[in-house]
């Protein structure tokens, strides 16, 4: 890997922490922080941190599209499941929803998963892969094995639906403002205070945040009704916030006021009242911690890549593997962000894990006596 990206890349990027480079290349303590956000996304760390946690994670939100370009599925990212489900359905795939699997036994040739149904019932389905997209953690508890290590996660999530953008204090048109992302309080000074602060054991303030306005580029996320009044949906997105800090009883929404607090300094009206209106007449505003989101979705630590990212290459000669999605068990494959190689929303890995199982596939029908 060295030799193909060359040592000037490797070196202030896999080899040094990578505030380094950004401290090189950049002077202003904005412009620095604007950088470092994307290796702080979802990760507790800091621009000098000796793990190299930060790294690992911005060379995961820089290499969209070879370029770093971040795109939004139209229709929303829910647009990306509804059409491998009708490519599933296609091809003749049973769905099966609101089950919770409970276990994994395999010989590593022939499998079986058993899962309770939504009205308690137990079932079982005999296969000869497994293809898991939940996290190694999780994995290892179906499996019968320690779970190991759990992962923390480190965010505050915002959603909101407005009824109109707000209007700045700077006079810019909240239009321009909101299409792109919109950073609170992440200079890079500021953003060593609030890690600071996070592992003293109290939630940052002021919160560094960031805002999108995914309405602006693309209207079909929402529905035919909203779309007819002209309602926005604004996502703030809050760093330095893990999962330990919201075991205090109010911190979730202690979190939410700081956040909306950082938001409204910019604003020439209070974004509450923007906010929209449900049919109860109740504002349409919810927040998740890492706490809602291991309770919701069952991962584990309420972590957003299923525990911290990692280098897209073996640790060691001794890993397992070609794709980066291999277990020790043959017939066992993680296609999901806890995965080697691949993480965040990439979809590399259920790609991958894909085509190692269709190439362990393709080997089986080549040896005398197998299907």
């Amino acid at each position: 890997m060295r030799e193909a990206v060359g040592s000037s890349f490797w070196d202030p990027f896999m080899e040094r922490p990578l505030g380094e480079i950004v401290e090189e290349t950049f002077a202003d303590d904005d412009v620095r922080g604007v950088v470092l956000t994307d290796a702080l996304i979802g990760t507790q760390s800091h621009a000098h941190d000796p793990s190299l946690a930060q790294n690992r994670c911005f060379l995961y939100h820089v290499i969209g599209n070879g370029t770093g370009e971040w795109r939004v599925p139209i229709g929303g990212m829910g647009a990306v499941t509804e059409s491998l489900a009708r490519a599933a359905d296609k091809a003749g795939a049973v769905f099966v929803t609101g089950a919770t699997a409970t276990r994994i036994d395999t010989d590593g040739r022939r499998a079986s998963v058993r899962y309770t149904t939504a009205d308690g019932g137990e079932r079982r389905i005999d296969a000869r892969y497994v293809l898991v997209n939940a996290a190694p953690t999780v994995l290892n508890e179906l499996l019968g094995r320690p779970s190991g290590p759990r992962p923390e996660g480190n965010q505050l999530k915002i959603n909101m639906v407005l009824s109109r953008l707000p209007a700045l204090k700077s006079g810019m048109d909240p239009r321009l403002a909101f299409a792109g992302t919109f950073h609170i309080d992440e200079s890079y000074s500021g953003l060593r205070t609030a890690y600071t602060q996070s592992e003293a054991g109290a939630l940052p303030d002021p919160l560094p945040s960031e805002v999108y306005c995914h309405t602006l580029t693309d209207r079909t996320i929402l529905g035919p009704e909203s779309m007819a009044r002209g309602l926005h949906t604004l996502t703030l997105f809050g760093l330095h916030t893990p999962a330990r800090l919201y075991d205090e009883a109010g911190a979730r929404e202690k979190a939410m006021q700081l956040a909306l607090a950082g938001l409204n300094r910019y604003l020439a009206e209070p974004i509450e009242d923007c906010l929209a209106r449900d049919a109860e007449g109740r504002p349409c505003i919810e927040a998740r911690s890492p706490r809602d989101i291991e309770d919701e979705l069952a991962m584990p630590g309420g972590h957003i890549f299923h525990g911290d990212l990692d280098w897209p290459w073996a640790a060691s000669e001794r890993e397992v593997g070609t794709w980066g999605v291999e277990t020790d068990i043959p017939n066992v494959l993680i296609c999901g962000s806890g995965a080697r190689r691949g993480g965040a929303v990439s979809g590399v890995p259920g790609r991958a894990a894909a085509l190692a199982l269709l190439l362990s596939r393709s080997r089986r029908r080549r040896v005398p006596g197998t299907k």
